[in-house]
């Protein structure tokens, strides 16, 4: 069984889209689809397909989260050593050219968000990172050219 690694932040929002699918998003897509029963011939009633489309993704989607729930493997920062960059702690990057600083948190691609500062361990800068210490040098080939940081901290 695949263990898929989580913030506490990320589980809880993923427990939080699944109820919201099962208490609002499935009773409304149910009503939508007796109500576009109610219109009659279903053979050409768009809005029946529309709805029976859509219950499909709700359910799709519902049993994807079922799944990542229950596979979670829950990762606390504030227990993790800071000697150097694993899943969920927080590093501090300065790139070398520019001479900006910039902060990211290691998640899973579940809860990545570049624009909150969450990179996918999994992303090629993400991949950089894993397992570096202060101070190390980190070179990422990028579509625009090679970028150069410095991990300038490891934050949990």
């Amino acid at each position: 069984m695949e263990r898929i690694p989580f913030t506490r932040q990320g589980y809880e929002a993923l427990k939080k889209e699944l109820e919201f699918l099962k208490s609002v998003e499935r009773p409304k897509n149910i009503m939508a689809i007796e109500e576009a029963r109610a219109h009659g011939d279903l053979s050409e009633n768009a809005e029946f397909d529309a709805a029976k489309e859509r219950q499909a993704f709700i359910e799709g989607r519902v049993s994807e989260l079922e799944y990542k729930l229950g596979n979670a493997d829950i990762i606390d920062p504030e227990k993790i050593s800071t000697d150097r960059a694993v899943f969920a702690c927080r590093v501090v990057l300065e790139n070398i050219d520019t001479g900006e600083n910039v902060e990211y948190q290691l998640v899973g691609p579940e809860e990545s968000n570049i624009s909150e500062g969450r990179i996918s361990v999994s992303s090629p800068l993400g991949k950089a990172i894993i397992g570096k210490h202060s101070g190390d040098e980190i070179v990422l080939q990028a579509p625009g050219g090679k970028r150069v940081y410095e991990l300038v901290e490891i934050l949990s």
